[in-house]
């Protein structure tokens, strides 16, 4: 595993200066040195006039040739001193600077301070760094955590809102790391401008599929040098019923990669606490459908006898003849034949749309399954509406395109909890559907990401809207 590499750019600085100043010090020392010793010569000759009255032209002219001599003679080795010590001043310094390069060299990863998780299904947070220690949370495989401390074979991380240690033989690190993060993380796009548009092709000029808002995010499927390949609703090129695949100018959006975080001990707690809810909501509901279907039945039941009596009575004080009377009573037969055959008729739905809207949102959290129309263990958005849906006895197609056929049509501007609110691609082909829940807000089965959802209704461009209970 590469480690980072910390750069001591500074001491190295330090000692260069040091050579420099030793070098020029040096260099002054050997100049002063030369100067004393001519002015020794002066000195002496000035002393020796003063003692001796008589001086040869002769002995003049050697002292003074032996002079020239000796200041020549200290020139060329105060050059000769300060050419060795240049010297030694460039191979220090070139040293230095090839220590620096080396250094330079070793890359360090951006992934230096975070690890993800290796751990076969997940690895307990604890506490304290040893295996005996409060559990905090679980760090499932493929989460991220960033690293706050190393300690011995333990590692300290945040993730999510969990705190605490787990050995480091379960966390990828640095460039480790990043090589899982094509497998474990989701490039995400998230809109910096008021309105962006979606387009089919990368060109400002090529079809306009659907506009997004600021501040909303989207699966990246591609990046490409000004343009960013995204996925709304769980789009994809293989299928046209399910969300938009489009380009977005890279321009206008903020490119990151989430990962999914450790979970800590109370909010595992609390969504199994949610997940039991739904479920007993379902069952509640499906059990509240049964009862009210038997009451339909029940009272149609009652309408058919009311009318049969009626019929038989009127037969009964009749003075027609007994032919006119078995005819009444083939008439009575037959009616009572259309009794048994309405028992099986489909009976209405119940319920407001602000009961379908409210109980759409017991499932909020739950997970988006494509082909899916599970309420607990996953739906996607055509299927979410179906299920919710039939939990109040109404029928409703399987694709959210055949879904936009049914009830009667409403504007958007005049929703109301239940409504139905169909989106497109931009073709006018549909291929989402969300439940309008009221105050600009839909519910819907959104992308595998995300799952269950609530969205503003406008998070993208809604095409119609269709009105089931009445």
């Amino acid at each position: 595993m590469k480690k980072a590499v910390i750069r001591h750019t500074t001491v190295c600085l330090a000692t260069t200066v040091v050579l420099c100043t030793s070098s020029i010090l040096n260099t002054k020392a050997i100049s002063f040195t030369g100067e004393t010793g001519v002015a020794g010569i002066e000195l002496s000759l000035d002393d020796n006039n003063t003692a001796r009255n008589v001086v040869s032209d002769s002995e003049v002219v050697n002292v003074l040739a032996a002079r020239a001599l000796n200041q020549e003679t200290t020139t060329e080795d105060q050059g000769e001193t300060k050419e060795d010590t240049s010297s030694e001043v460039k191979e220090d310094t070139t040293k230095e600077d090839s220590q620096e390069e080396e250094k330079e060299e070793e890359p360090v990863s951006e992934y230096a301070n975070v690890g993800i998780s290796i751990a076969p299904t997940y690895v307990n947070v604890r506490k304290k760094a040893n295996t005996d220690s409060e559990i905090m949370g679980k760090l499932y495989k493929g989460c991220a955590a960033t690293i706050l401390e190393t300690k011995g074979d333990w590692v300290k991380i945040k993730s999510g809102n969990v705190k605490g240690y787990i050995k480091s033989e379960y966390l990828a690190i640095g460039f480790d790391a990043e090589e899982l993060v094509e497998k474990y993380g989701t490039k995400i796009a998230t809109v910096t401008t008021t309105t962006l548009k979606v387009r089919e092709k990368k060109s400002v000029d090529s079809k306009t599929l659907t506009l997004i808002p600021e501040g909303e995010s989207y699966v990246v499927l591609k990046e490409y040098d000004e343009w960013v390949k995204v996925s709304i609703d769980g789009g994809s090129e293989d299928s046209e019923d399910d969300g938009v695949v489009g380009y977005v100018s890279k321009e206008y959006v903020d490119i990151t990669v989430e990962f999914e975080t450790a979970i800590s001990i109370e909010e595992e707690q609390a969504k199994l606490k949610a997940e039991e809810e739904a479920r007993k909501a379902e069952e509640e509901q499906a059990a509240r459908l049964q009862r009210e279907q038997e009451e339909q039945r029940q009272q149609s039941s009652n309408n058919n006898s009311s009318s049969n009596n009626n019929s038989n009575s009127n037969s009964s004080n009749s003075n027609s003849s007994n032919k006119s009377n078995s005819s009444n009573s083939n008439n009575s037969k037959n009616s009572g034949s259309s009794s048994n055959s309405s028992e099986t008729q489909v009976v209405k739905g119940s319920g407001t749309g602000s009961d379908i809207a409210n109980y759409a949102l017991k499932f909020v959290g739950n997970p988006y399954v494509y082909g899916g129309t599970s309420l607990t263990k996953g739906a996607d958005c055509s299927g979410f509406v179906m299920s919710v849906y039939k939990s109040f006895g109404y029928s409703l197609p399987r694709t959210s395109s055949a879904q936009a056929g049914a009830g009667v049509a409403v504007d958007l501007s005049a929703l109301q909890p239940g409504d139905l609110v169909f989106y497109t691609g931009g073709s006018g082909h549909i291929n989402h559907v969300a439940i309008y829940i009221g105050g600009g807000r839909v519910v819907h089965a959104s992308n595998p990401r995300s799952g269950i959802k609530t969205s503003s209704v406008n998070y993208r461009s809604p095409y119609c809207a269709r009105r089931i209970v009445r």
